[in-house]
């Protein structure tokens, strides 16, 4: 069987069962694990299937968002990890704008830093740094999302245009070459485009799942970023595409 066919015959398998695992299509096609791996990678980087541990799942349409409760539940290891190296790079003094998400809520969790300040457009954010004494915490006005619990809209973006921050840290919900940084929510990207243009650095923050992925909204291109910070399970092909287009990981 011709690559191709072997990949329309797992999008096929997908789309009558929305998820199976590697050993599943190795018997079923009749090839080795590591050929089934690198036909995942390549059907994700194309945004027709994500990848999960053991397997796939059918991908999402570009306007499906989790609630802030489900994405919780998912990659909770990778978003401490993330949020842990997020934080070694937060140093006193400086001025960080956080974007709403679950994984920059671990960024808040880990700024080690004495007298931060930080921006953000995330009650939960807030309520976290509220507990640190050596941060203070400005809040952007906006009204809320319940999906995300992130504030948005016109108040929020004249809020930021304000200020000129040294860091932003920004969550994603997909990452590609070809599509730059996306998300479901226009507004919600509209919002973090803007702390893009506020802040000096720009880091990207995004577990291994967001890649390969495409939703609605634009973020940003990849050019107008420092750096993406994500997990050691990432795959490495992945991680050399991406350098080889001149973007910088942080997996390590």
């Amino acid at each position: 069987m011709f690559m191709e066919e072997r990949k329309a015959k797992i999008l096929e398998i997908l789309e009558s069962k929305n998820r199976v695992k590697v050993n599943e299509l190795t018997e079923k096609l009749n090839v080795s694990e590591s050929t089934i791996r690198r036909d995942l990678q390549d059907l994700e980087q194309e945004g027709l299937l994500k990848r999960t541990h053991g397997g796939a799942v059918k991908a999402e349409n570009t306007g499906f968002e989790p609630t802030m409760a489900e994405k919780e539940e998912v990659y909770q290891e990778e978003k401490r990890e993330i949020g842990k190296k997020a934080g070694e790079l937060i140093q006193d003094n400086e001025t960080i704008i956080l974007d709403a998400g679950t994984t920059t809520l671990q960024i808040a969790k880990n700024i080690k830093a004495k007298n931060v300040t930080v921006l953000t457009n995330s009650m939960l954010i807030a309520l976290e740094l509220s507990k640190n004494k050596d941060v203070e915490v400005v809040v952007t006005g906006g009204y809320t999302r319940r999906e995300t619990l992130s504030l948005v809209g016109p108040l929020t973006d004249q809020m930021l245009q304000r200020f000129k921050a040294d860091k932003a840290f920004i969550g994603t919900n997909g990452i590609t070459l070809q599509d730059g940084c996306t998300t479901p929510n226009m507004h919600e990207a509209h919002t973090k485009g803007i702390m893009i243009q506020s802040a000096k650095e720009v880091y990207i923050v995004a577990d291994h799942s967001k890649f390969g992925k495409v939703c609605f909204s634009l973020i940003a291109k990849l050019d107008q970023i420092d750096a993406i910070i994500t997990d050691k399970n990432i795959d490495r092909g992945i991680v050399e595409k991406f350098v080889q287009h001149g973007v910088e990981i942080i997996c390590e």
